[in-house]
């Protein structure tokens, strides 16, 4: 049976599974209602969508209308996005963390008419925007008791429940039936599905605008790049949907394979969830898997003595049996049955607290750290990693199930080329596609660049903009730098992002901020030194491990002092530093940092949605700082 045709859209993916795979009876989405997890079947989702259709289709929405989503992971999402998208109307997801300035720009930017707001908090935000929105008619609170929230007086928005609008589905005609299924059926993969927009690390954000068929193709290929996934998968879904990276990953390939899709609660209640649903998989960013590394590293070793040394043999063991199973090489009885004493000892008890069914993860979103990957590696655990920006649908690249390659991003996914350019004199050092795969191939750095059916629509009413990123050759130019290392895709850096030291050294700050990572003291870490003579560093601690090494209360963390001072503390995380130094070039260590009490934040504009610092923002803000960390530095010396 096939999943895909030439006619495939968002809506007929849907469509295909209940006709083709399973029963409309059968489970397709599992949300938490009140202490119990309830199921939700196809035949509830699809009718829930007829509802959203013909609300809409009464309201006048048409083909080509954009309709906002600022609402939580959850099945509310899904029945809207499914009847809006049958009906051509175009998906407009808001990220529920933007202020309200930002959310202004997107609905009137977009023209959004109607949105789907997911619980109090957000509601109030788009009432203060709301007469500001020139072309919003409906705001539609999918949440209880939204009534006992005051609307401003005099408010030119009609405002109405989602409750209301799926309890339009017992009254559904025939002939409403049919009309909607003639409207999808004459939606076309080339139509837009969506406007994704970008989270802007500078400037002003663009509305990425994602044809059916970007997204459709986008998972053909990752299917069949990672052919395991079939229709008895459970993923949990957590990362926002208002993000590329989940929607695809997650939603769209569910809605093409069959499986069922379970919403986390929230990022606090993840692990409790995980225990819950026990997922096959699930799609994640590197920061998650970074946490896990660092807890289990830390309940390793904690208590020292016998535990921590079975511990730590059984990840060398791990390790050493991974390596060979690479290689192509039998480990041997000797290394299989140490192997298999590590995993009930230890790996086993990791790999319960993730439910213990998981396949693999998908990572995306960033770089995963090449220790961190070859960590899970050694447990067992298969953690794929992946590679695109919202402007290619996402994917470009992904990790083989079969063929793993730490620090990289995978093979170049069928039906697209991939080019690595020279930043500065433009020349083209490399082409390859999935089919020129070479295990061994390896080339110089540059820009990532790309063409094919991933690649976006172009920017929302800015030709300007998408004259810019997708040149004559339709070649659309990502800003990454990197190079192809074992015939796979390698992530460098950000060329926004590159440092070029007084010099003229060009420094990539996300390798270097990997290996200072490493430690267990540090969150985060900003590194600083654009037209310097060295680099210096704003640190962000790992608040737990602060708390236990010097015993400090809550309140520490909530005085008005951006930055720590003592000198204790300084030179605790100052220890780590100095010794992970050595894994770097001279002129790629920090010479001087300063500790920051609390982490980036979206609210203060510090960083994306997307957990991307803005550069930018960040040196502005904290110049002083700064400017404090180089005359330090000289007057040490």
């Amino acid at each position: 049976m096939e999943l895909f045709n030439a006619h495939s859209t968002i809506p007929t993916l849907l469509r295909n599974v209940v006709e083709h795979i399973h029963k409309p009876e059968e489970t397709f989405l599992i949300h938490k209602k009140g202490a119990e997890w309830e199921e939700i079947s196809y035949m509830h989702t699809l009718n829930c969508a007829d509802a959203v259709s013909a609300f809409f289709l009464e309201k006048g929405i048409v083909k080509g209308d954009r309709m906002g989503l600022m609402i939580e992971n959850s099945p509310e999402y899904v029945y809207y996005d499914q009847g809006i998208q049958q009906i051509g109307a175009i998906n407009v997801s808001i990220y529920p963390t933007l202020s309200e300035h930002e959310v202004a720009y997107i609905v009137n930017d977009s023209g959004i008419r109607a949105i789907l707001i997911g619980n109090p908090f957000l509601y109030k935000k788009i009432l203060k925007i709301a007469d500001n929105c020139r072309q919003l008619e409906y705001i539609i609170p999918a949440f209880a008791d939204y009534e006992k929230i005051a609307v401003p007086a005099g408010l030119d928005v009609k405002i109405i429940s989602f409750d209301a609008i799926l309890a339009i589905a017992g009254t559904l005609t025939s002939e409403k039936i049919e009309q909607i299924t003639r409207l999808r059926l004459a939606v076309k993969p080339s139509d837009i599905s969506s406007l994704i927009y970008t989270s802007g690390t500078t400037g002003t954000p663009k509305g990425v605008m994602l044809s059916h068929s970007n997204f459709v193709e986008n998972v053909k290929v990752c299917l069949q790049q990672i052919p395991v996934i079939d229709e008895t998968e459970t993923f949990l879904s957590f990362l926002p949907l208002s993000h590329v990276f989940e929607r695809t990953a997650t939603y769209h390939v569910c809605c093409a394979q069959g499986c069922k899709i379970a919403y986390a609660q929230s990022l606090e209640l993840l692990a409790k969830n995980m225990a819950e649903i026990r997922p096959t998989v699930m799609s994640c960013v590197p920061r998650l898997l970074e946490r896990i590394h660092d807890k289990a590293i830390k309940s390793g070793t904690a208590a020292g003595g016998l535990k921590a040394k079975i511990f730590l043999w059984a990840l060398e063991t791990g390790q050493n049996y991974r390596r060979k199973k690479e290689a192509g090489q039998s480990p041997g009885l000797f290394l299989s049955a140490e192997k298999a004493l590590a995993e009930k000892l230890v790996f086993s008890k990791i790999k319960e607290k993730t439910g213990g069914r998981l396949k693999f993860m998908i990572s995306g979103g960033a770089a995963l750290p090449k220790n961190v990957g070859e960590f899970f590696g050694n447990l067992g655990i298969k953690i794929l990693e992946g590679f695109g920006l919202t402007e290619t649908s996402p994917v470009m690249a992904v990790t083989e199930y079969h063929r793993q390659v730490y620090g990289t991003v995978g093979r170049v996914i069928p039906g697209i080329e991939i080019g690595i350019q020279n930043v500065e004199t433009k020349e083209m050092i490399n082409i390859q596609t999935h089919e020129t795969f070479d295990e061994n191939f390896e080339c110089a750095e540059g820009e990532i660049i790309v063409r094919g059916h991933c690649v976006m629509q172009g920017y929302f009413n800015k030709p300007a903009e998408t004259a810019e990123a997708i040149d004559k050759n339709n070649w659309f130019h990502t800003g990454d730098i990197g190079r192809f290392f074992k015939g796979n895709l390698q992530i460098t850096d950000r060329l926004k992002n590159m440092i070029v030291n007084a010099y003229g050294k060009n420094v990539y700050p996300t390798p270097v901020e990997n290996i200072y990572m490493k430690s267990l003291k540090i969150d985060q870490i900003f590194l600083i030194g654009d037209k310097r003579e060295y680099l210096t560093a704003i640190v962000i601690p790992n608040k737990e491990n602060l708390q236990e090494a010097f015993n400090l209360p809550e309140s520490f963390f909530q005085k008005p002092d951006v930055f720590i001072e003592e000198k204790e503390m300084t030179d605790w995380i100052g220890q780590d530093l100095k010794k992970l130094s050595n894994e770097l070039a001279k002129f790629e260590r920090i010479k001087n940092f300063k500790v920051k009490r609390n982490p980036f934040s979206i609210d203060e504009g510090e960083i994306t949605p997307t957990m991307k610092a803005k550069r930018k923002v960040i040196e502005t803000k904290y110049a002083e700082a700064i400017n404090d960390m180089y005359a330090e530095a000289v007057d040490s010396e």
